[in-house]
């Protein structure tokens, strides 16, 4: 009897502590990393690496496939593919949020999926970052609220930034639904291609859209304005940084200085005026309905 018991114990054991598959996939996410990292210590071609990089990306695209299933959003398609662009620590596209995006083409509208239990591994890694721009906050409410969670989630060479938040009706059945007005960019200064990003959160889903501004987003001339003169102040001094065979440290920092304070300037500018443009309804409208089809509306 004592052995019937024990068998028992051991087998509820078993299922108690079973792996999740979200457990398994990041197992075999670390793993594939840990293995490419192997071999670029031992010099394997670049053709082994692309390889072996593929091959390890199909098999988690399979994985997050079985977790999330299918997708069903409005304009959508119901597959995706793996939102990591790299398992290489040296690649950009390295380290993006654990999930599948769903797109009809490169340029149109996209969708991150994940999970709860993903997004909250994906950020725990991110706590700790040696640079302090890109930590991360381990409370999603909190995350998705910066700049820098985007810029790392759903981005690969270039940094989210942005103009403005909407101000949402929460999608019934949405535990939490968060848009903004922002672009891409590697430099300060204006961004014309503005994107509506849009983040909900339903249950175990956590689901991310991106798509480009429609109508665009209209340039406002107080804003240029700001923007024109702070450029022309840093070109005035990079110009005599360069004339001082780029020994006058003063004048390049006084060039950044100003730059980064016009970018910020028109910013502030951009976030004021555009609700009064007759462009924004139609803005908040594209992240309305962005907020309400990812609910299930």
């Amino acid at each position: 009897m004592r052995l019937v018991w024990t068998l028992l114990f051991a087998l509820a054991s078993g299922v108690a502590f079973a792996a999740s598959p979200e457990d398994d996939y990041i197992a075999a996410r670390d793993k594939a990393i840990s293995d490419i990292a192997a071999q670029e210590s031992a010099n394997a071609p670049v053709e082994t690496l692309d390889a072996t990089n593929t091959k390890a990306l199909a098999d988690l695209e399979k994985r997050l496939s079985a977790i999330l299933g299918p997708l069903a959003v409005k304009d959508f398609p119901a597959t995706g593919t793996i939102n990591l662009e790299s398992l290489s620590a040296s690649d950009v596209g390295f380290g993006m949020l654990d999930g599948l995006r769903y797109a009809k083409s490169d340029e149109g509208p996209s969708i991150v999926a994940t999970t709860r239990g993903l997004t909250g591994r994906w950020l725990q890694s991110k706590a700790d970052e040696d640079d302090e721009s890109l930590r991360l906050p381990t409370g999603l409410d909190d995350a998705l609220k910066l700049d820098a969670f985007y810029t790392q989630a759903i981005g690969a060479d270039a940094a989210f930034v942005k103009t403005l938040d909407f101000s949402l009706q929460k999608p019934e059945g949405a535990d939490m639904a968060i848009a903004r007005l922002g672009g891409w960019t590697q430099d300060v200064g204006p961004i014309y291609d503005q994107q509506v990003v849009v983040a909900v959160v339903k249950g175990d889903r956590v689901l991310i859209a991106e798509a480009p501004a429609s109508p665009p987003v209209p340039k406002i001339a107080a804003c240029e304005a700001l923007w024109t003169a702070a450029d022309a102040a840093a070109q005035k001094f990079q110009e005599a940084y360069q004339g001082s065979d780029l020994k006058d440290q003063q004048a390049y920092d006084s060039a950044n200085a100003a730059w980064e304070k016009g970018d910020g300037d028109y910013r502030a500018c951009m976030g004021e005026r555009l609700p009064g443009d007759p462009a924004f309804p139609a803005l908040l409208s594209q992240a309305q309905q962005l907020a309400d089809h990812m609910a299930g509306k």
